[in-house]
């Protein structure tokens, strides 16, 4: 048995000395026990022979298959190595979307299983509309900016005052009488150089509102406005583009996802028409917590990331809402309603 061993050990180190292939060094190494083998099975019990290489095949018949199993296992390896190397191709290529060094920017997002490389793509190529670029647009463009995603445009046709900047926070005092999407367009760039940002000063209206969501992948609606709210559902479920939707009251906020085109019920679903003026209060009359447009801000810009990716599950037919007050998160189930004017239910 040493002696066969330490042939075995012979043939490799001198494979290895001449750096033969290991797939070639493993073939000898079977032809070897093989050779053992035939002659414990050929030659007779007690001949001299058998017994110098062991006495029984039992042992031989195990190395040998223990070095079969692992000589398929090299070579599927190998194989499925080139293949692999050979999917690293586009790869290479499509960093020419990324300028140099901005790979590392998002390295945090790149080792989330899953986002990754192709998540990351998805965002740089994705056309995102913020619309408002108040309480709930101020951290969703800013997240959105810096998680990468490549196009930004934010539409509004207020100017900042000192009166926004206890919680939007996108906007700074020097900032106070400028239009607010030029002055989230600065500190956007200034977050991530490497986006587009398109401000829109101007209010959604419905001669434009069909033509602008129409250039964009997902559309997040920050606005307080009812017939706002109204006008880009309709225009959203029109052009089959995902609405993420996110509201604020006081010490609460809700986030949904409406997309009828996937499923989803529309924004009209659920809000058949605009409750009464006294019912549902502006900030500026019923007031606001400063940090809770950014808790919810910041769900919207995660559902947004979500869906360009395709990571986890959106909250398309839910709504999230958050007790700021109590410190406490609920989650609602959102049907689609039958004989909807919007989308038809």
């Amino acid at each position: 048995m040493i002696l066969v061993l330490g042939l075995a050990a012979l043939i490799w180190g001198i494979g290895h000395l001449t750096k033969a292939p290991k797939p070639l060094r493993w073939a000898l190494l079977m032809v070897l026990f093989g050779a053992v083998i035939l002659l414990h099975l050929v030659l007779p019990d007690g001949h001299p022979l058998r017994i110098a290489t062991g006495g029984s095949a039992a042992f031989w018949l195990i190395l040998l298959g223990f070095s079969a199993m692992v000589w398929v296992y090299r070579v599927g390896l190998a194989k499925l190595r080139s293949k692999a190397q050979a999917k690293e191709i586009p790869v290479t290529q499509n960093e020419s979307l990324f300028a140099e060094g901005e790979l590392s920017r998002y390295a945090r997002h790149i080792v989330l299983r899953e986002l990754g490389g192709p998540g990351q793509k998805k965002l740089k190529e994705a056309k995102v509309l913020v619309i408002g670029a108040g309480g709930l647009g101020s951290p969703a463009l800013l997240y959105l900016a810096a998680s990468g995603v490549g196009t930004i445009g934010v539409i509004d046709d207020d100017v900042v005052d000192a009166g926004n900047l206890q919680r939007q926070v996108i906007h700074s005092d020097d900032a106070i009488d400028t239009p607010k999407v030029f002055s989230a367009e600065t500190r956007m760039k200034a977050v991530n150089p490497y986006l587009k940002v398109r401000p829109y000063k101007r209010r959604l209206s419905g001669d434009i509102a069909k033509e602008l969501i129409a250039d964009y992948d997902v559309v997040l609606d920050g606005t307080d406005n009812f017939d706002t709210r109204y006008l880009v559902n309709e225009t959203a479920v029109a052009l089959g583009k995902p609405l993420i939707s996110g509201a604020l009251s006081q010490w609460e906020g809700q986030v949904s996802v409406f997309d009828p085109a996937n499923g989803g019920p529309c924004y009209q679903c659920i809000f058949a028409s605009a409750p009464a003026p006294e019912l549902a209060p502006s900030c500026a009359e019923a007031g606001v917590l400063g940090p809770l447009p950014g808790v919810v801000g910041s769900m919207m810009a995660v559902e947004a990331v979500k869906l360009i990716t395709g990571a986890g599950a959106v909250l398309r037919g839910e709504m999230l809402i958050y007790d700021a007050l109590w410190g406490e998160t609920r989650k609602i189930t959102l049907k689609k309603r039958e004989g909807c004017p919007c989308c038809g239910g």
